[in-house]
């Protein structure tokens, strides 16, 4: 087991052993304390090393090849080795979207998928029990959502993670989408226009995440 994983600390051997490989592989890469660093900054190089590692893996669940991550391996279903594999469904499509597809359509064409991933999560046994960084990723897909609606319904989820600075980009994410509904960050990368209040918006520091 990887001691440099954050999950291993609390994913028990035998749940772990029930990891498919490939997701075990994400939630390796992913929780390793040398990449927490770039978790929400833009580096080159680790997009790359996304790319080499995950690129393939990533196209494989973006057509929704990996479903069977979300149950255990030979089928010996334990709550948290499934939501272990779900999580890691969720990173892929939610976060490595996101590194391959800088400024692109890309980045967020599979937030759909992500988003009923984890709506699907939150009502799972056990999911509340789960480490604050597991529950952070989890529902990132909705903190991602252009609908105030999914905002609103789940913004309890971020403030149970007793986490400030995530609850803060919560709160930023809720207000833009009231004002705008919609990112406008993405407007260009999306091909929509902008209007000019959402023009006026960009020029000001913080306007994208």
């Amino acid at each position: 087991m990887s001691t440099t994983s954050d999950y291993s600390t609390f994913l028990n051997q035998r749940d772990f052993d029930l990891l498919y490989p490939d997701a075990r592989a994400v939630l390796d890469f992913w929780f390793n304390k040398d990449n927490e660093p770039y978790w929400f900054v833009e580096d080159e190089k680790f997009d790359q090393q996304i790319a080499d590692k995950f690129g393939k893996i990533w196209q494989a669940v973006c057509q929704g090849e990996r479903a069977h991550w979300r149950r255990a391996e030979d089928n010996k279903n334990t709550a948290m080795a499934d939501l272990a594999g779900r999580l890691a469904e969720i990173i892929v499509l939610d976060q490595f979207s996101r590194n391959l597809g800088r400024r692109q359509a890309a980045a967020f064409a599979q937030d759909g998928m992500a988003l009923v991933l984890a709506q699907e999560a939150i009502l799972q046994a056990g999911f509340d029990n789960l480490p604050m960084q597991w529950r952070q990723f989890m529902i990132m897909p909705l903190m991602h959502s252009e609908s105030i609606v999914i905002h609103n319904h789940y913004l309890p989820l971020f403030e149970q993670l007793d986490d400030a600075e995530t609850l803060d980009f919560a709160y930023g994410h809720q207000a833009i989408i009231e004002q705008f509904g919609r990112y406008p960050h993405r407007n260009e990368a999306l091909s929509r226009t902008s209007t000019a209040a959402e023009v006026e918006f960009l020029q000001q520091p913080d306007s994208s995440f």
